[in-house]
């Protein structure tokens, strides 16, 4: 992916920059920026391994050095998303049911989620740090 690929939206979903279309999921990416104001970056990935475990519904357990690292908690796995909120404003919702999984949990020390029956994502100060955090 280069930066020709990218399209900068505003907290409104608007494009601001760029000549594409803003993905499909711009609206969970909206939640999430004014769900946690200290975030500057959202990613969201099919990884195998991380899509597998969201089909699972299972948090990712922090038993190794390099998810402690970046991740002082468990990768959580939110909820199942109820039939009105998947056939309603998917996107929406996705970033809602985020945000609830994240009631107790702060979202610096612990930059991602596992969308259950979906996938990964992750976010980070900026783009960079989100794309890091994705990575690892």
């Amino acid at each position: 992916m280069k930066a020709e690929d990218m399209v900068v939206v505003d907290l409104d979903g608007n494009v601001v920059e760029g000549s594409l279309r803003p993905s499909s999921d711009t609206p969970t990416h909206v939640v999430l920026y004014k769900a946690f104001p200290e975030i500057g970056g959202v990613v969201h990935t099919h990884s195998t391994y991380a899509t597998a475990w969201a089909q699972a519904g299972m948090d990712i357990p922090n038993i190794g050095t390099t998810h402690a690292d970046y991740f002082h908690d468990a990768i959580p796995c939110t909820a199942d998303m109820t039939e009105e909120e998947v056939k309603g404003a998917y996107e929406q919702e996705t970033g809602n049911v985020i945000v609830k999984r994240f009631k107790n949990l702060n979202p610096v020390h612990t930059p991602g989620v596992l969308v259950k029956n979906h996938g990964p994502f992750a976010w980070g100060k900026d783009a960079n740090d989100a794309v890091h955090n994705a990575v690892v």
